[in-house]
């Protein structure tokens, strides 16, 4: 198959696939989402695809009202979510949403995940949110749109490309990033971070968060300006 948006699918496939190769879902659940903001479109998973079915060909390519641009699939249950966050994110390419069992679990007792170590404050100075729990009148609505404008909610005073994940309260998490494969590679981060803080506050219920110098240097060093973490 070729077109015009063979390769957007194809980012979109390959990110897709990071889900099961992480154990980030089982079954059909979760999905990523690849934008191309340029011509006003992303492409996503279709809904209840298993992902060892799912090809190039399978990808589904909407615009930012969620409507069907190309494929014959019907696309993720999700797809208005990812489209909220498209039109209110500027600078994101790619959006991811799992199920993954520890940080679904964060998300299902409607807590943020503190930042309890080094390896948290690698990637974020801060606590991973929690979004409000959704009103009876927007479940009743546009779910899923309503579901994006929960996380919209969650960064009124934060900056989403300081913080690329989000707990969605009672249901699980959604990551970003700047391609499709950065938010599924956030979506891989977030599941540790919250696998780890499970387990820290099993072992000391009265653990306190990460002080503040540590967090800094441990930001810091992977993403001042003066960072010297990695190769250059």
């Amino acid at each position: 198959m070729s077109g015009p948006y063979r390769e957007l699918k194809e980012e979109c496939l390959a990110a897709n696939l990071l889900i099961p190769a992480h154990r980030l879902a089982v079954s059909t659940f979760g999905n990523v989402s690849a934008l191309d903001r340029a011509r006003g479109v992303f492409a996503i998973k279709p809904s209840g695809m298993d992902y060892a079915d799912l090809s190039v060909e399978d990808i589904v390519i909407v615009d930012l009202d969620a409507r069907v641009v190309e494929g014959t699939r019907r696309p993720s249950s999700d797809t208005r979510t990812h489209a909220v966050l498209y039109r209110s994110f500027a600078g994101i390419g790619g959006v991811c949403h799992t199920h993954s069992t520890y940080a679904t679990a964060w998300a299902q007792a409607m807590t943020p995940i503190p930042v309890y170590g080094t390896t948290h404050a690698d990637h974020l100075t801060e606590a991973v949110p929690c979004t409000e729990v959704m009103t009876d009148a927007a479940i009743q609505g546009n779910y899923e749109e309503e579901t994006g404008n929960q996380i919209v909610r969650a960064f009124k005073r934060r900056s989403h490309t300081d913080v690329e994940m989000v707990l969605v309260a009672c249901h699980g998490p959604f990551t970003w990033g700047d391609t499709a494969a950065k938010a599924a590679y956030n979506s891989i981060v977030l599941e540790e971070m919250a696998r780890m803080a499970l387990f820290t506050r099993l072992v000391n219920p009265d653990v306190q968060s990460l002080k503040r110098t540590l967090i800094d240097k441990h930001y810091l060093r992977k993403h001042g300006k003066n960072a010297y973490y990695g190769q250059k």
